[in-house]
């Protein structure tokens, strides 16, 4: 599902990430960890197509990411959900709107369209939420209309970058519970995290990173 052969990945002469290698697998959990600046976000950004390797090889779903060209990134991009930390929601537009917008774009009939999104954000427990705007949830909730618009496609892969960043203990625990409810579905689910409390809650395993280089990978005892 997504490999890492040898990759490298420097800013400005400084690297993020070294020789990286590792696999995942179809329907795998992993929580991908490490301090601030270990390399966990430029990871997800190479697997997005967001940034490109200086060295060394990426697979997603066996095809090689430096061989694809631009016109084909969207196309990839849509078999993926990606959940960030500070959220990204459009303040000016619903949260059945921003959800819908991720179906729109690809080029889904306004029926079909409407039912997916509604049916999403109750599985994520807003259906009753769909006409309001981001600045009216809380942000526990604008974690879930993110989640929503990640995971109303049917990704195959899920990319969650510290989506538990900005929230307290109880709602860290709703949202990787919801988390693990889509990896359930069959979702490939790589969570980026530096959150103790989460990697001791739930036995799945764990690729570490220090300083850009996989340090530890395997499921930690409990």
């Amino acid at each position: 599902m997504i490999e890492f052969f040898h990759v490298d990945k420097a800013y400005n002469g400084r690297p993020a990430l070294q020789d990286v290698s590792f696999k995942v697998e179809k329907g795998e959990f992993v929580f991908l960890t490490g301090s601030s600046g270990a390399g966990k976000t430029t990871l997800l950004r190479l697997i997005f197509c967001a940034e490109a390797p200086d060295e060394g090889q990426i697979l997603v779903h066996n095809r090689n990411l430096s061989q694809i060209k631009g016109s084909a990134v969207p196309y990839l991009r849509r078999t993926m959900g990606f959940v960030f930390q500070d959220f990204r929601l459009l303040p000016k537009k619903t949260v059945f709107e921003n959800v819908a917008l991720a179906l729109k774009v690809c080029g889904v009939s306004e029926g079909v369209l409407r039912v997916k999104a509604t049916e999403t954000l109750g599985a994520v427990g807003l259906g009753h939420k769909l006409e309001a705007l981001p600045m009216m949830l809380s942000a526990g909730e604008q974690q879930r209309v993110c989640l929503a618009r990640a995971i109303v496609n049917d990704p195959q892969i899920l990319l969650a970058d510290e989506p538990t960043g900005n929230l307290d203990t109880a709602l860290a625990g709703e949202i990787l519970e919801l988390l693990k409810n889509v990896n359930a579905r069959g979702t490939t689910v790589l969570l980026a995290t530096h959150n103790r409390e989460l990697l001791r809650s739930v036995p799945r395993r764990m690729v570490k990173l220090d300083q850009g280089r996989v340090v530890e990978d395997g499921c930690p005892e409990r």
